[in-house]
């Protein structure tokens, strides 16, 4: 069965959102099983098979998914179509059937629609592109389609815990001291970076009640998730993705 999970998006009207697992693909180890980005070492036919198991299982037709080349920046754009949209880590859009997706190994996806489900937008979202903006660019993008950020919904998928999650100092400079804790044994620096993209959500408009958050480690628990760090970067990706459905 296709690993993936459904989430709180998915009460809105006509939204179809969720995050996937490793399990259920035809990817070999490393990979195994379930990888969805061909930036990986994995087989390039067998990543396509993934995701088209994705698309079959969430009844969106094959050639609907819009995939980022992400760069780790902070660049939003409008799909209108499927396929690549290279050098953005952020995509939104009104057009109904068309899955837009984000992969990731510890680093955070945050998926928002409206509560109308007339629009969505998902984020690629890990140290670079959470101290860049990539999360208020999101929003600011989507009022650009006329979506109101007080009417957005999101979800932070599972990545890498402030446990887990040691930086240098120059890392952790660039952070709000709220979401850094220095560990006293070592003295070395973690970053919350689910807690610093829930605050951005809410600098940006959106409602507490209508962020949710899955406190997963992708580090801790690689029986289900890849995780670049935990496996030196010798691993798969899982995606968040978030669509409208035609109906």
């Amino acid at each position: 069965m296709t690993g993936m999970e459904h989430v709180g998006l998915n009460k809105l009207p006509g939204v179809v959102a969720g995050f996937t697992t490793r399990a259920g693909g035809v990817s070999v180890p490393p990979y195994g099983s379930f990888n969805l980005a061909v930036s990986t070492g994995d087989r390039r036919e067998d990543v396509l098979e993934n995701r088209a198991r994705l698309l079959a299982a969430l009844d969106f037709p094959a050639g609907s998914l819009a995939i980022a080349g992400q760069v780790h920046g902070d660049h939003v754009e409008v799909a209108e179509s499927a396929g690549l949209i290279r050098e953005t880590d952020g995509l939104v859009t009104r057009r109904r059937g068309l899955l837009l997706g984000m992969v990731a190994a510890d680093c955070a996806i945050v998926l928002v629609a409206d509560a109308a489900g007339s629009c969505v937008g998902a984020a690629h979202a890990g140290w670079r592109g959470a101290v860049a903006g990539i999360v208020g660019n999101l929003v600011a993008t989507l009022g650009g389609l006329q979506c109101d950020a007080a009417d957005l919904h999101a979800y932070i998928s599972p990545c890498i815990s402030q446990a887990r999650f040691e930086v240098g100092d120059e890392v952790a400079e660039r952070f709000d001291e709220r979401f850094v804790l220095f560990n006293g044994d070592s003295g070395k620096a973690h970053v919350d970076l689910r807690g610093a993209l829930a605050a951005q959500l809410l600098a940006a408009g959106l409602e507490a009640q209508n962020v949710q958050i899955d406190g997963r480690c992708t580090y801790d628990d690689v029986e289900n998730f890849y995780s670049y760090r935990a496996q030196n970067g010798q691993t798969g990706r899982m995606m968040g993705f978030v669509g409208l459905s035609r109906d």
